[in-house]
């Protein structure tokens, strides 16, 4: 198994790597020089910056047809979703590192997408994509305008939502785990 089969999806094409990898740079860049014009130390930064890395550039990798079959393969269920949500913990890193974003923010972001991604993950499929929507934009409002978030991380929160509620998970029309959302409800 190659690199760009575990940081993107195996059998990823040349085009989604290069799409992955550069916006994975972009973004990790992006977020280091946020950090830096605010006056973060050189931990602040690096730590920001892989942060950004690894936010911008999954965003990207979990919007990909390849990432989409990998990770709506037969077989994965709601509980691999909420696996794969439930470990990006970024929000306490951040809190550990960064003055001025605290425990009680990383907490109710945490918390936020966490829930979300429940909801998302237990409404009927046809539902899922308009209140994925939904729990992204009103956390986004939540994240940036609620939260006591310094103003260089103000992209995290929606960034962070965007990642998992958005590109990961909803499935891509046609993968395994769409098949339910063609399946007509029954009245009532």
């Amino acid at each position: 198994m190659t690199i760009t089969d575990r940081l993107i999806a195996p059998n990823a094409t040349r085009s989604e790597a290069t799409l992955c990898y550069s916006a994975a740079v972009a973004g990790g860049a992006t977020a280091g020089l946020l950090a830096g014009h605010a006056g973060g130390s050189a931990l602040v930064i690096a730590v920001v910056a892989l942060v950004g890395f690894d936010l911008f550039g999954g965003a990207v990798v979990n919007a990909t047809a390849s990432a989409k079959r990998w990770f709506h393969r037969p077989g994965r269920d709601a509980r691999h979703h909420l696996a794969f949500v439930a470990i990006h913990a970024q929000p306490f890193l951040l809190a550990l590192v960064v003055p001025g974003f605290g425990w009680w923010t990383a907490a109710a972001i945490y918390g936020l997408v966490l829930a979300a991604a429940v909801v998302v993950t237990a409404v009927p499929h046809d539902l899922r994509t308009p209140v994925a929507f939904a729990a992204t934009v009103f956390g986004t409002a939540i994240t940036t305008a609620v939260l006591a978030v310094p103003t260089f991380l103000l992209w995290f929160g929606p960034v962070l939502l965007i990642k998992l509620l958005l590109a990961h998970l909803l499935p891509e029309p046609g993968t395994a785990d769409d098949h339910l959302s063609m399946t007509p409800r029954p009245a009532g």
